[in-house]
């Protein structure tokens, strides 16, 4: 609406004049006339403008002068009504009621006070669009309730009191579907409802028995006439049961069972649209609740649910074939680009999405259209304009509808009211009304073309590209014709390739397919085909995406996923042709597919704040006691972002030491979460344990990172190798209603957090987890406190544990904790060291590593004829390789950090060796050769992974860096001395 009214047009002024003559004729007929001068000057100077616009008003004034006074009273005109206000005033007035009759009378002029203020100050602009449509619904609400709780009292004395099989008294559920059930009521609307009732049963008490659902069907019709039926007064709410099972042929009330039979095998797509909206808006709001829950899996699938794609599109092919019809252009709900549209596209969001992302799961439109760009959905931009749109139009419907109080979405033709209309949204003249209300439909048109479109429909062709490959596919091509056309559309093994896909049409999935599933396979594949013959290696394309659509064949949703968003499909067939690893890891989990739909973010990882905020975001939508999903949850998260960061580590938008970053991070903010749920779970169940001062600990426990997570060097496919370290008082006891000794709560802490990391589900693992490098390993305790760790790290520890910890940095925990670990590391590291003794303990323990771990040829390490082409090069172990550099580094931290406390600071090689050159102690272009050597290893030793094939390349690549490494390590590191070293 404007925020001004224009001057009152002329042609409204006799309008106004007449139904101002009637009210105070009214008045004076009524004794009132002398009372007229003590209304307020807001109400005398808001008068004119409401009268002039709304004919209802006026004769609720005209029937019942009284009203205005009433209206006055409190200052119901001026202010908002606060919670629970609305429904005190009408337990007030039925609070002496003696028959249904009586109670229908209280509840129709109930609504007429109400409707005038809610009129009233819509009109005014005192109310904004969401306090009329909430006033509106509340209202509803309230009416419904407090009359079914009339109506069920006076039943159960008349027919006794409805119970369950043991006995426990019965309530209705009464289920707000449409407007109603998203607080969305306009000022004229019908009210959608829903009957049930939670089990079977019988009454008691009465003079015969009576089954539940007769005793509520009985109820049922009541409150329906209490509401529904025109009297003298008029009607409350015009009631619609047709949304209930089988419309108006099912029974009046369900039961809950028999409502979860229905839907789970009968219910229709459209039902699950409407369902969206469904709320509990009288009787039992707990059995009522329990019953929502019931039907959630029904409305939204516990996936992306692409299959109701077919559904929504056949929907809106309705609405465009309604619009179509004559005379409807000119509704502002159902005409094209009108409230409706709005409507439906949010909610094909939510029924394609919802099932997953939760915050789609609620009911207000305007909040499903925030959240959708909230989440990226939609550009914020459109849904700016959406909302505008969406208000725009509902403030119009409001001004139609508070003329006469009926129920309408047609804008009118007739001079006089199309002069009210803009009067009353507050524009000079209907030209410069239609003009603003023409642009927003235009805009809402624009964008409900866009959703869930064909898409075929924009191809230019008589025939779209795939069709071609559509008599391939069937088998109508003889083998001969078949080849030729895998030759020319670029196959280069056209044989093989036609091979592959009579194995897939062969293959006991796609044999076993339903008949749903086996069409949106066969439109499927025509389009596959056509996409992968546009690839550079059509036969690679093919050969790596077939196992994927061989995977999903019994899940056909993923099918109707590419199919509808070419997109989505094209970077399939990119990254699986760039990375075998990456198309194995989407044949395992495909879920992660719903990642391809958004190019710009499957390209552009999120820095480590969002990365952490955004698991934080969707594991507060699920129940605290769902461990289930939250594990799920979590293994989408991690399955979702890797593929990002391989997309874009193959694109070449993330260099390695992004990559590895990016991992790092990754794992940083699933351990994070996973020790949050690990804690709550053990306190929730024993309590919380205690320190030794006898205070109780508030997560005094940390994870420690070691070797690749800890030096932020985490590759594709790394497992995590942990620490667990606590603080608490091992003997004392925790304070929970299940009390044990804090050892045996941080041992089952760390074991919950394995368990969760470890667990195979349908998603996989989190992660494997090394936990050798505790202290004593795989005989040591799970869980350390700090003071045993300490004690082992100073006393007991060999020279390699020590050189492991160089690497070790806390990943999550108690920022306390952390504190004093990174104070006791930089102790037992910057010990002074005996430097000889030293080096050959470290060079002893490396020429272990390569006898049992290198190649055969360049065990011994420095002969320039393992440098060849015919000898591989093990890029991790073998003589100047990643871990000569890692053991250089640990060396120079261990021996000289003692003078050089910087070189503790960081826990990652490359920042550890620019440590090292700042320090004097390493040559700058010894420096600078050794990180080069590190970052093109790891580099290589990731596209490898990719290409799911082991770390090890031609002896010959590389020779410089090895050589130089080489170099360097025996200018640090003497041979060691034969025999046993410590």
């Amino acid at each position: 609406m404007a925020h001004s009214l224009p001057l009152l047009p002329d042609v409204l002024r006799p309008t106004l004049d007449h139904h101002l003559a009637q009210w105070r004729a009214a008045a004076d007929a009524a004794g009132l006339a002398s009372e007229l001068p003590s209304l307020s000057d807001e109400f005398q100077q808001q008068l004119p403008q409401v009268l002039a616009g709304s004919d209802y008003v006026a004769e609720q004034l005209r029937r019942d002068p009284a009203l205005a006074w009433r209206l006055l009273e409190d200052g119901l005109l001026l202010r908002s009504l606060h919670g629970g206000e609305m429904r005190s005033m009408l337990q007030h007035e039925l609070q002496d009621v003696a028959d249904e009759d009586v109670l229908a009378q209280r509840l129709r002029r109930f609504r007429q006070l109400h409707q005038v203020r809610i009129i009233w100050r819509d009109l005014t602009r005192v109310a904004v669009l969401a306090e009329t449509t909430r006033d509106l619904s509340d209202m509803a609400d309230v009416c419904i309730d407090e009359a079914y709780r009339w109506l069920y009292a006076q039943t159960c004395v008349a027919l006794g009191e409805p119970c369950s099989s043991n006995g426990e008294p019965q309530h209705m559920v009464v289920l707000g579907m449409g407007k109603l059930g998203a607080f969305e009521l306009n000022l004229s609307s019908d009210i959608d409802l829903i009957f049930a009732y939670p089990e079977p049963g019988e009454t008691q008490g009465g003079r015969r028995s009576l089954s539940n659902q007769e005793f509520f069907i009985r109820l049922g019709q009541k409150l329906i006439k209490a509401l529904d039926a025109p009297t003298v007064d008029g009607f409350v709410f015009r009631v619609d049961m047709r949304l209930r099972p089988y419309g108006d042929s099912g029974a009046l009330v369900f039961s809950f069972d028999a409502l979860e039979q229905y839907y789970q095998s009968q219910g229709r797509d459209w039902e699950r649209y409407a369902m969206i909206k469904a709320r509990v808006v009288a009787g039992d709001q707990a059995a009522g609740a329990d019953l929502l829950a019931m039907l959630k899996p029904f409305v939204y699938r516990r996936y992306l649910d692409f299959a109701a794609i077919d559904a929504l599109r056949s929907l809106k092919q309705m609405i465009q074939r309604e619009v179509q019809r004559k005379g409807l252009q000119d509704n502002v709900k159902l005409g094209s680009g009108g409230i409706r549209e709005v409507e439906f596209i949010g909610q094909a969001f939510q029924l394609i999405h919802g099932g997953r992302d939760r915050a789609l799961q609620q009911r207000p439109i305007l909040a499903v259209l925030q959240t959708l760009a909230a989440n990226n959905y939609l550009p914020a931009s459109a849904v700016e304009e959406l909302s505008a749109a969406y208000c725009f139009l509902r403030d119009t419907e409001h001004a139609l509808q508070a003329v006469d109080d009926r129920q309408t979405q047609m804008l009118p033709t007739d001079a006089l009211g199309q002069a009210r209309i803009a009067f009353m949204l507050g524009f000079a003249d209907w030209a410069s009304f239609r003009e603003r209300l023409d642009q927003e439909r235009n805009t809402v048109a624009r964008h409900f073309a866009g959703v869930i479109a064909d898409p075929d429909e924009d191809e230019a062709e008589p025939l779209a590209p795939h069709a071609d490959w559509l008599p391939l596919w069937e088998g109508t091509l003889d083998e001969e014709q078949a080849l030729e056309q895998l030759t020319e559309a670029g196959f280069d093994d056209a044989v093989a390739a036609l091979r592959k896909l009579n194995s897939l049409l062969a293959s006991g999935r796609v044999k076993s397919m339903q008949r749903l599933g086996r069409e949106r396979l066969d439109v499927f594949m025509p389009r596959l085909l056509g996409m992968a013959a546009e690839q550079e290696n059509p036969d690679l394309a093919l050969e790596r995406v077939l196992p994927l659509i061989e995977a999903v064949a019994r899940r056909s949703a993923y099918l109707v996923l590419l199919t509808e968003n070419p997109s989505a499909l094209r970077e399939l067939l990119v990254l699986c042709s760039a990375s075998p690893w990456i198309a194995e890891q989407i044949t395992r989990y495909p879920v992660v597919l719903d990642e391809l739909l958004n190019a710009g973010r499957l390209y552009r990882p999120p820095e480590p704040d969002e990365l952490a905020d955004e698991l934080r975001q969707q594991l507060l939508r699920i129940p605290e006691d769902d461990l289930e999903q939250q594990m799920e949850t979590l293994r989408y998260f991690k399955r979702a972002h890797i593929l990002r960061v391989a997309a874009s580590e193959i694109a070449g938008t993330l260099p390695l030491m992004k990559v590895s970053d990016y991992l790092t991070w990754i794992a940083e903010a699933i351990l994070q979460q996973v020790l949050k749920l690990a804690w709550r779970e053990m306190v929730s169940r024993h309590g919380q344990p205690a320190r030794a001062d006898g205070s109780r600990c508030d997560m005094d426990f940390i994870v420690v990172g070691y070797g690749k997570v800890g030096g932020i060097e985490l590759g594709h496919g790394s497992d995590l190798d942990l620490v667990f370290v606590h603080d608490g008082d091992p003997q004392s006891e925790t304070d929970g209603a299940k009390p044990i000794e804090g050892s045996k709560f941080f041992t089952r802490l760390g074991q919950r957090i394995i368990h969760m990391l470890n667990t195979q589900t349908v998603s996989g693992a989190l992660y494997e987890v090394d936990m050798r490098l505790r202290p004593s390993g795989d005989s040591g305790l799970l869980v350390s406190s700090l003071t045993s760790f300490a004690r082992y790290q100073r006393e007991e520890a060999w020279t390699w544990e020590h050189q492991a910890l160089v690497r070790a940095r806390p990943l999550v925990g108690c920022p306390r904790l952390s504190e004093r670990f990174a104070a006791l590391r930089a102790e037992v590291l910057g010990r002074t060291r005996d430097e000889l003794s030293l080096a050959r303990g470290v060079a002893s323990m490396r020429q272990k590593m390569r006898d049992n771990l290198g190649t055969s040829a360049t065990a011994a390490g420095t002969n320039d004829d393992a440098f060849t082409a015919a000898r591989l090069f093990d890029l991790k172990q073998d003589a100047g390789g990643i871990v000569d550099i890692e053991f250089m580094v640990q060396y120079a931290v261990l021996a000289w950090s003692c003078r050089y406390p910087e070189l503790l600071r960081y826990t990652d090689n490359i920042r550890i060796l620019d440590e090292l050159h700042n320090a004097g102690l390493i040559a700058g272009e010894d420096v600078h050769r050794l990180q080069e050597a590190y970052k093109a290893y790891r580099a290589a030793a990731h596209r490898l992974a990719l290409q799911k094939q082991p770390g090890k390349v031609s002896g010959d690549q590389f020779h410089d860096f090895r050589h130089g490494v080489i170099k360097l390590w025996q200018q640090m590191l003497p041979p060691p001395e034969p025999g046993p070293s410590v």
